[in-house]
C-alpha cells in the first residue's frame, strides 16, 4: 500500500511527459516513457539534495549524487529534445 500513495506522481509525470500528444497524433509512446524516467531521475536528485540538508554525516555525498543526478537529468532532457 506504501507504493499506492506515490501514484499521483506518476500520473503527473505522464501527463507532463506529454501522454496526450500520442493518443491525439497516433504517435508512438516511447517519448513519454523515457520523460517520465528522466523526471523521475530528477526528482530522486532533488531528494538527495533535501537530504544533503537535513543531515549530519555523509552530506557532501548525497550533495554530489544529487546534483550529479539532476546533472544527468538535464542532459537527458537535451539529448530527448535534439539540442545536444
Amino acid at each position: 500500500m506504501s507504493g499506492a500513495k506515490y501514484a499521483y506522481l506518476v500520473v503527473f509525470f505522464a501527463l507532463l511527459a506529454g501522454l496526450f500528444h500520442p493518443v491525439i497524433t497516433g504517435g508512438s509512446f516511447d517519448s513519454v516513457v523515457s520523460g517520465i524516467l528522466v523526471l523521475f531521475l530528477g526528482l530522486a536528485g532533488g531528494a538527495l539534495l533535501y537530504k544533503s540538508t537535513n543531515t549530519a554525516g555523509g552530506r557532501t555525498i548525497y550533495l554530489g549524487m544529487g546534483l550529479g543526478l539532476i546533472a544527468l537529468s538535464l542532459y537527458l532532457v537535451l539529448t530527448i529534445s535534439g539540442r545536444v
